[in-house]
């Protein structure tokens, strides 16, 4: 892979511990690079993994998956991140190690990056790869000469969260997705979600906002006006709901990539995060479920 990325990912990469002693790998910038790698796009994630036995499963893992691994930078101090996964009612409940590699993500590649940009790229990043200084300057130094379009994936994971510092970055992105749980925390909901959406855009002069509402579906709003919903079919067999939000998620920037039309990406984008929950862990083992996105 030539250094010309369009599509960069930058944030965590971690495995996700269950109560019956399974892991999988996981981190919702990794789970969205391999969706979009899956759905035909060649993301350049960029993050940073320990000098330990995890590190060289997510190397292999990433060659499997066909994903560059020239942004994955080592640390020999640090370990390789980790997530203890539990649940509360069928929802996943998340005790997060820190410090882990992730948090000293360095821009050891951003001028080459940056160099070689384009208007026409994206950047996806999230909150939880902000929690420490190293990583956050490194993502705002990336940022600041960035020429594409930024897509701000809020993930609010107490207590690595704060306010000002995620109102801060929906300032500095073109689109931004979370949830409407996430969004009365920032203080940006009300009884109308459309108003709160066109509200948010407004505030933080977004292109669309997209908020997801778990089994009640999600909405998306564009600056232009243009408003898209779906409500999925229920599921039967529901085995967790981690990373189905991710795969939301991914479907949504390869919306944008590839110019979809706004509602057919919400429906793609759904079919995917529900077969997602039929599964352990938020990635499935072959790639034959994307040949009905794409």
């Amino acid at each position: 892979m030539s250094l010309r990325p369009s599509l960069i990912v930058f944030g965590e990469v971690l495995f996700d511990h269950f109560p019956d002693g399974q892991s999988r790998l996981g981190g919702a910038p990794f789970n969205v690079a391999a969706h979009l790698q899956a759905l035909g796009l060649k993301p350049l994630l960029l993050t940073r993994v320990g000098d330990d036995p995890q590190a060289r499963t997510i190397r292999n893992r990433m060659g499997q998956l066909g994903l560059s691994t020239m942004g994955l930078q080592k640390d020999s101090v640090h370990p390789t991140g980790m997530v203890a996964v539990s649940f509360v009612e069928g929802e996943p409940c998340y005790d997060i190690v820190h410090p882990t590699a992730y948090d000293f993500i360095t821009p050891d590649l951003f001028p080459a990056i940056l160099e070689q940009g384009s208007e026409q790229g994206l950047l996806y990043h999230g909150s939880l790869a902000q929690r420490s200084e190293v990583s956050c300057e490194a993502l705002q130094q990336l940022k600041s000469s960035f020429k594409g379009r930024i897509f701000f994936d809020v993930n609010l994971r107490a207590p690595w969260w704060r306010s000002e510092t995620v109102l801060a970055e929906m300032q500095a992105a073109h689109w931004v997705k979370l949830n409407h749980h996430e969004l009365e925390a920032l203080g940006l909901g009300g009884d109308d979600l459309r108003a709160a959406a066109e509200s948010a855009i407004a505030r933080f002069d977004l292109q669309g906002i997209i908020i997801t509402r778990g089994a009640q579906g999600a909405l998306t709003v564009s600056v232009a006006g243009e408003q898209a919903e779906v409500v999925p079919e229920p599921v039967d067999d529901v085995v967790d709901t981690v990373g189905a939000g991710d795969a939301f998620t991914s479907v949504m920037v390869a919306g944008l990539v590839n110019a979809w039309p706004l509602q057919e990406t919400m429906q793609r984008a759904q079919w995917l995060a529900s077969r997602i929950v039929g599964i352990r862990g938020a990635l499935p083992e072959s790639t034959e479920l994307y040949q009905s996105v794409r």
